[in-house]
């Protein structure tokens, strides 16, 4: 799928694209952020929020030709999110890095983040989840119709049970806990309840269940 406004990442969670799972991005950011990995991202590397995600460029990628750049053309067309592009400048990828840089900001308009290397991309991914935390913070408290309500850390034994219900994954799991903050208020949650979190068809489903 090319498309990743559907995306609805929980509270400060970070959504991760399945093929970074065991790359160093992705062990440096353990124990630093809740990281979930996901299929079917698409164009996008790791989600921060609702509105904000990343596209990665590796140093292999600006190596390997231009296939990265249709990538970024393509998210452009498509999506309505804020994406950051990370880039690796090294020795090696220095020489393609002015390209990529008029491409990515005067082209697509787009924020470009130049990293040494994938540690320095994940300390850059935890300073940019706490901003997106403070905004969506920000977002909830200028909203009279939100409850005021912090998020509650979920219990992981609560969050196993959840995803047991049909239709519901890691993510869902996460946001339906969040929302209602026991089994026993989700298990009583009317359909329209349900909805506002999971949308129309899970909402059946889980409530059927």
């Amino acid at each position: 799928p090319v498309t990743a406004g559907s995306v609805v990442v929980p509270y400060g969670h970070v959504i991760g694209n399945e093929k970074w799972r065991g790359s160093e991005v992705a062990q440096r950011l353990q124990g630093k952020v809740r990281l979930i990995f996901e299929d079917g991202l698409g164009l996008v590397d790791f989600h921060l929020s609702n509105r904000t995600c990343i596209l990665y460029i590796s140093e292999a990628d600006l190596v390997a030709g231009d296939a990265f750049k249709r990538r970024l053309v393509r998210f452009r067309n498509v999506s309505n999110l804020r994406g950051l592009v990370i880039v690796e400048k090294t020795q090696i990828s220095d020489q393609y890095f002015s390209a990529v840089q008029k491409l990515v900001v005067l082209e697509l308009g787009m924020v470009l983040l130049p990293v040494a290397n994938q540690g320095e991309a994940a300390q850059l991914i935890v300073q940019l989840v706490s901003v997106c935390v403070r905004e969506q913070s920000r977002d909830q408290g200028s909203n009279p119709f939100l409850r005021k309500q912090r998020p509650q850390l979920v219990e992981p034994a609560l969050f196993q049970t959840a995803q047991h219900i049909p239709g519901v994954g890691k993510t869902k799991a996460l946001l339906l806990l969040q929302h209602f903050g026991s089994l026993h208020r989700l298990c009583n949650a009317s359909v329209s309840e349900l909805e506002q979190v999971v949308g129309q068809t899970a909402a059946q489903q889980i409530h059927t269940f």
